[in-house]
């Protein structure tokens, strides 16, 4: 059962409805999940909101007041419906979401839900490849040119574009970086334009008022962050003989297995001491002897004795595997980043950031 919920007195004045009348507000409901989720949860929260609606959730948050267990319970069961109905119209459709809905709660509320619901997933332009399979969205944009593709690839998460982005063929993948690194504000008209030609392929519904932010390099290196290194060092080394400008700014953006020589110590001894030490002697092999003087110094003599050990006996490694032990050793660097555990500097950038 959901615990009361309490503001300072000095605000209390403004609470919302007393006793157990329900809460209608959508604002005051946001803000008592918010409240109901904790400082810390409710943190990770806020990173994804722009400054005027923390403005106004905190604003909500303070006059919020004391609520009673009724009151927390509802909202916070309308809540977890509303999350259960967008996993499952963005998992396995509208019908199916209906379907199970009615059986679940009864046909008036899955009426409702599936309304509120539908108008958040609408907003969002070619909302529809949001729950493609990579290798079937490949299927579906390998002939299409690398303009639209970037377009489309532009509104997916980085991850799944790195996803679709390996499987292209090496000419459209280069020119797809190329497109999407050039992108900037799109207007509705010209995303009007690409929407009626793919209309009948994706079923894709737009609804754009305003004009978005799309692509730029910024983009294109968080999704190469997440592409494997073997894909990775094909793309760079393309994109170095046809636009090593490009190549360079893209670099700069993003953290890759390299940059570990520009980590400080103590960030390295974290982050080392959640690696498999076999990964550890993998994603050494062929390195510089300075990566590896990095890694030895910040090891425990016990891992660094049985490394140097591993090292001299381990022979015939091939490049995927080399690769994909580099990848798993920055994959936990990325996690100690979102955590702030550990300090990096990005390829070329001037300034350490903290992470």
């Amino acid at each position: 059962m959901a615990a009361e919920v309490n503001v300072p007195a000095e605000v209390s004045n403004l609470a919302k409805p007393e006793g157990d009348a329900p809460i209608t507000n959508s604002k005051s409901k946001a803000a008592l999940v918010v409240v109901s989720l904790g400082a810390d949860r409710a943190s990770q929260i806020y990173k994804y909101l722009n400054e005027e609606d923390i403005e106004e959730l905190t604003y909500e948050v303070a006059k919020l007041g004391k609520t009673s267990n009724t009151q927390v319970e509802s909202t916070l069961d309308e809540f977890y419906k509303l999350c259960l109905t967008h996993k499952m119209m963005t998992d396995g459709g509208l019908d199916y979401a209906r379907n199970v809905l009615e059986k679940a709660f009864g046909e008036s509320t899955a009426r409702n839900l599936l309304e509120k619901v539908s108008k958040t997933l609408q907003s969002k332009p070619f909302n529809f490849f949001m729950k493609g399979d990579p290798k079937a969205l490949l299927s579906l944009l390998q002939n299409e040119r690398p303009q639209v593709i970037a377009l489309i690839m532009a509104y997916m998460e980085a991850e799944q574009a790195a996803q679709v982005l390996e499987q292209l063929p090496d000419e459209k993948r280069i020119l797809t970086v190329e497109s999407m690194a050039r992108m900037d504000r799109v207007s509705p008209e010209a995303i009007a334009i690409v929407e009626e030609e793919m209309k009948r392929k994706f079923a894709t519904i737009i609804t754009s008022e305003d004009n978005m932010n799309l692509g730029g390099v910024d983009y294109v290196a968080d999704m190469m962050n997440h592409i494997d290194r073997g894909s990775e060092r094909k793309i760079f080394e393309e994109l170095d003989k046809k636009n090593p400008e490009l190549s360079q700014s893209i670099r700069e953006k993003m953290f890759v297995f390299e940059n570990i020589i520009d980590m400080d110590d103590r960030s390295v001894q974290r982050f080392v001491r959640e690696c498999d030490s076999k990964d550890v002697v993998f994603a050494l092999k062929g390195s510089s002897d300075d990566m590896k003087a990095i890694f030895f110094r910040n090891m425990s003599k016990r891992m660094a004795e049985s490394v140097r050990a591993d090292l001299e006996i381990t022979t015939n490694v091939k490049r995927k595997d080399v690769e994909e032990a580099q990848q798993r050793i920055v994959n936990i660097i990325r996690r100690l980043e979102d955590q702030g555990e550990v300090i990096i500097k990005k390829g070329g950038a001037d300034d350490d950031i903290i992470l």
